[in-house]
């Protein structure tokens, strides 16, 4: 390859990058308040963007409309979100580890509105906490999940009533 040839190649990856980091950073408040919905915890949230970042260069090919970029990157955020909390399951902290974890002081109705969130069927979870907590019109969160409107309007009332029932129930409970 020539000098030329290889300028021309740099230069297009620079633009192709630039691009890229451009689009990410237009979105990044909102793909911030998705991870946070999900993990919880600023550090998470942070982590989970870059890693989204990171697995989406790398799979940048794979995306066959550039109109579709933004529900491409959320989707891959709330994959990335996913695995975290996989992950949080399997994983038991030390008591050491449990030390160093920061002590916060939460609302309580907030601790158990995501208590009760969490045991929500995921799919009927992910609605709520795309509309919910992260302000997404139905269309836009039946774009991002390629599913049929009248589906995710299904879920997200499936979800409202699991919900309710969770917190009744739980609310029971509390009172024996």
């Amino acid at each position: 390859m020539s000098g030329v040839e290889m300028k021309r190649v740099s230069s297009t990856v620079s633009r192709e990058e630039s691009v890229f980091y451009d689009t990410v950073i237009e979105h990044s408040e909102q793909l911030y308040r998705i991870a946070y919905s999900y993990l919880g915890n600023r550090n998470d949230a942070l982590e989970a963007v870059q890693e989204m970042t990171c697995r989406a260069w790398i799979k940048r090919k794979t995306l066959k409309d550039p109109k579709a970029f933004k529900s491409w990157i959320i989707r891959i955020l709330i994959y990335v979100c996913i695995d975290e909390q996989r992950r949080r399951k399997r994983s038991v902290l030390t008591a050491d580890e449990q030390m160093q974890e920061p002590v916060t002081m939460h609302n309580t109705s907030r601790m158990e509105m995501l208590w009760a969130l969490e045991q929500v069927k995921p799919k009927y979870r992910h609605v709520l906490l795309l509309k919910y907590y992260n302000d997404m019109t139905l269309t836009e969160i039946a774009e991002l999940l390629n599913k049929p409107e009248g589906t995710i309007k299904t879920w997200q009332h499936k979800g409202l009533k699991q919900l309710r029932t969770i917190i009744r129930n739980r609310g029971d409970w509390n009172d024996q």
